[in-house]
């Protein structure tokens, strides 16, 4: 069984999101950084994205069993927000085959900052040319 609150577990397959890719941002407490990623993807490539954080003691929406499922690609804001993840969780994204992209973006930005949008644009396209 999928672990994760109910409106997460009933919306893991729901259809009416289309295909479009579904982007999970995720940065330490889900606060900043990810939810600026997830403005920027959104904007720039129209994903569809959720921010949450890997520390489950301070994000507002951490990261669940329920949300990797839903995912078809998880983006981390630097690697040291995907060393957070508990062993089970970096199992379930091995499992599940979600793509894993590491950002290198450091904690000090607030929400929407025009360097932050930036970097995030720019690494996250450097990703894409890789990965063709």
């Amino acid at each position: 069984m999928i672990k994760g609150m109910r409106n997460q577990l009933g919306n893991v397959g729901n259809r009416f999101q289309g295909q479009t890719k579904k982007v999970l941002c995720t940065c330490s407490a889900g606060l900043l950084r990810s939810p600026t990623m997830a403005n920027v993807l959104h904007k720039n490539y129209g994903f569809n994205t959720r921010a949450v954080g890997a520390d489950k003691e301070f994000a507002l929406i951490p990261i669940t069993q329920a949300l990797i499922w839903w995912a078809d690609e998880i983006v981390f804001v630097n690697h040291e927000a995907f060393c957070i993840l508990e062993e089970e969780e970096k199992q379930e994204i091995e499992d599940v085959g979600v793509n894993v992209v590491i950002l290198d973006i450091e904690d000090s930005f607030d929400y929407m900052d025009t360097e932050l949008c930036e970097m995030i644009a720019r690494q996250y396209d450097k990703h894409q040319q890789k990965a063709l």
